[in-house]
């Protein structure tokens, strides 16, 4: 698991409108919020999704972007997106690259069987590309007022 100092693995996917989206890009020039979620369009990740964008520009305001990544198509992100009215970006891992790198795809029981499948975690990453904060199964409600309270003590 990345810990708390530890240099953010950097990550090239696609977003919604199949856009490559380069980490180390960002690194010098912004914050960044990298949320990794199950699935686009279920309960607890809308929600999810739906309050980082209600707090997007007091992010923005705070010099941080925010991108969610799941291992769902850019065709999926898309209707997501467009469906909900989502302002955050999101990112395509379909090859489970980054979900690998960043230690959310994990083993995870559900209805009695254990299956491969995407922890609900977020990682704060500050303009220098270090990890400040590693936040691991993390539950939806409230999250994202949480990890803007972490951002502003950057």
């Amino acid at each position: 698991m990345l810990q708390v100092g530890d240099q953010a693995p950097p990550l090239s996917l696609p977003d919604a409108d199949m856009e490559r989206v380069n980490l180390p890009d960002l690194i010098g020039r912004k914050h960044v919020v990298l949320y990794f979620y199950p699935k686009d369009d279920t309960p607890g990740c809308t929600m999810e999704a739906l309050e980082f964008s209600d707090l997007y520009g007091e992010f923005a305001a705070l010099d941080t972007e925010v991108m969610g990544v799941s291992r769902d198509t850019c065709v999926s992100h898309g209707a997501f997106r467009d469906k909900f009215g989502l302002n955050v970006r999101l990112l395509a891992d379909t090859e489970g690259e980054a979900c690998q790198a960043y230690d959310v795809w994990q083993e995870k029981e559900a209805h009695g069987e254990r299956r491969m499948g995407v922890v609900r975690s977020t990682f704060v990453i500050d303009k220098q590309g270090l990890v400040r904060h590693a936040l691991y199964d993390v539950k939806p409600k409230g999250h994202a007022e949480q990890v803007l309270e972490l951002v502003r003590g950057l």
